[in-house]
């Protein structure tokens, strides 16, 4: 008896024996199992941030580009986050394909412990970007921006303002049956002006870009970056309050017209000051000195002219764009401190209906007239130059008026094609009806396209 039950221990050591390893190699594969789950499932972890990183880069690219469309990225890696030993940065880099296309690179990578310096994880995500470009405008304004008073009305073309708005009394932009769009960057800052001016204001800085009062309103589409106050818009009123890009205003070249100069004429001799007279200035012609067109005297402009002093309509004198020209709008270049429209004074169109430019190039830099840019506390004290003055039914339908650096003021005037200016001031009853669109058109990039690189 005793004899089988030591049997019996033997033989249950030899199954524990045979049994014991498959327990540990079982025990085994599921904690290798489990480690390999933690591994993997945190890898994922690690990817899925580094995707959110990249996808952060690619918003503030857009961002950047949209305020400047030469913007060639971050120039270097950014540090997006460094808490709890895990850092996460991302570079983004855009190259230009074409005038209208470029591509968005942006690199993430996620570095663990933050003092590593191998990440743990790196993410490429290519973005094609496609230049969209819109906007049929009769006011664009500088940093200036746009101010109205009393009775003044844009009714028709739509307006982009870089600067600022302010409106009030009755003046009215749109119409309830004929919205119109309009947007407003911001470009203000910083105040009080340094170098840097003029850049976009951060939320919070510099107040609101729009401010109405009294009976005031706007009637259309509004977009204005930090804008809350809706009072005075409606039809549809506030869509945006961010994503408004500087719009650059228009280029002349006028180191070209310069160069063509093929005629010049004194001050005297381009004047008009006889009841009934008319007055021929040849195609691009160099006027050097003052000129005064009045007492219902004409002036038949043939192409391009350049006028080196001051421009003074009144008693309803007139420019006459030439037929011969057809629907090609010559530019009259002005360098001095003024170009005044007043008593009924104008450009009258030719038989295309094509008006003129005016273009004012003074400003309160050293460099006047003759600057390639003009910015910081320059342009800033420049802005509020009245260098285009219209008032008493100046007018001109078909007619662009623009100050490159400085302002323009409208006031109880007759028709008006188009106006741009660092500053726009319509004041009394100055009305601007669409006749003339101002050259410009809002230009912005827009995401064609989103790949991960492998």
């Amino acid at each position: 008896m005793i004899g089988f039950i030591r049997e019996q221990k033997g033989a249950a050591l030899i199954s524990v024996i045979i049994v014991l390893p498959f327990l540990i190699a079982i025990a085994l594969n599921y904690t290798l199992l489990s480690t390999n789950n933690v591994t993997l499932a945190r890898k994922d972890i690690f990817r899925t941030e580094t995707q959110m990183v990249a996808d952060a880069g690619l918003d503030y690219g857009m961002q950047q580009i949209t305020a400047n469309s030469s913007w060639a990225g971050t120039g270097g890696t950014v540090v997006f986050d460094s808490s709890n030993n895990v850092k996460t940065t991302y570079s983004v880099v855009v190259s230009d394909v074409s005038a209208d296309k470029k591509v968005m690179t942006s690199t993430a990578k996620l570095y663990r412990p933050a003092t590593s310096a191998t990440p743990k994880s790196t993410i490429i995500i290519n973005s094609d970007l496609r230049k969209v470009t819109g906007g049929n405008f009769s006011i664009v304004t500088g940093v200036g921006g746009l101010t109205m008073d009393n009775s003044s009305k844009v009714l028709g073309g739509d307006v982009y303002v870089n600067g600022t708005l302010a409106m009030t009394s009755t003046a009215q932009i749109g119409l309830l049956s004929t919205p119109v769009n309009l947007k407003v960057a911001h470009a203000a800052c910083p105040n009080p002006a340094d170098a840097t001016y003029p850049r976009l204001c951060n939320s919070g800085e510099n107040g609101q870009p729009i401010s109405i009062l009294n009976s005031a309103h706007v009637y259309g589409s509004v977009s204005a970056n930090n804008q809350i106050t809706t009072t005075g818009l409606t039809n549809p009123g506030l869509i945006s309050s961010s994503g408004v890009p500087v719009l650059p205003l228009p280029t002349h070249d006028r180191a070209a017209q310069k160069a063509a100069v093929a005629a010049n004429l004194t001050g005297a001799a381009a004047s008009c000051t006889t009841n009934g007279g008319n007055v021929s200035w040849p195609a691009n012609v160099k006027i050097t000195g003052n000129v005064t067109i009045s007492k219902t005297c004409s002036v038949t402009m043939s192409g391009n002219a350049w006028i080196t002093g001051t421009l003074d309509f009144t008693q309803s004198g007139k420019i006459i764009v030439a037929n011969s020209l057809g629907a090609t709008r010559p530019d009259l270049m002005v360098d001095g401190t003024a170009v005044t429209l007043a008593n009924s004074s104008g450009i009258q169109n030719n038989s295309s209906s094509t008006g003129i430019q005016i273009i004012t190039y003074y400003s309160s830099a050293s460099c006047s007239p003759d600057c390639a840019n003009v910015t910081g506390v320059d342009l800033k004290n420049s802005r509020t130059l009245l260098t285009i003055d219209l008032n008493n039914s100046g007018a001109g339908s078909g007619t662009v008026f623009y100050a490159k650096w400085t302002k323009v003021t409208v006031s109880n005037t007759g028709q008006v094609g188009a106006i741009i200016g660092q500053t726009v001031a319509l004041r009394n009853t100055a009305t601007i009806t669409f006749g003339t669109s101002a050259g410009v058109g809002t230009s912005y990039w827009i995401l064609d396209g989103y790949r991960r690189a492998y």
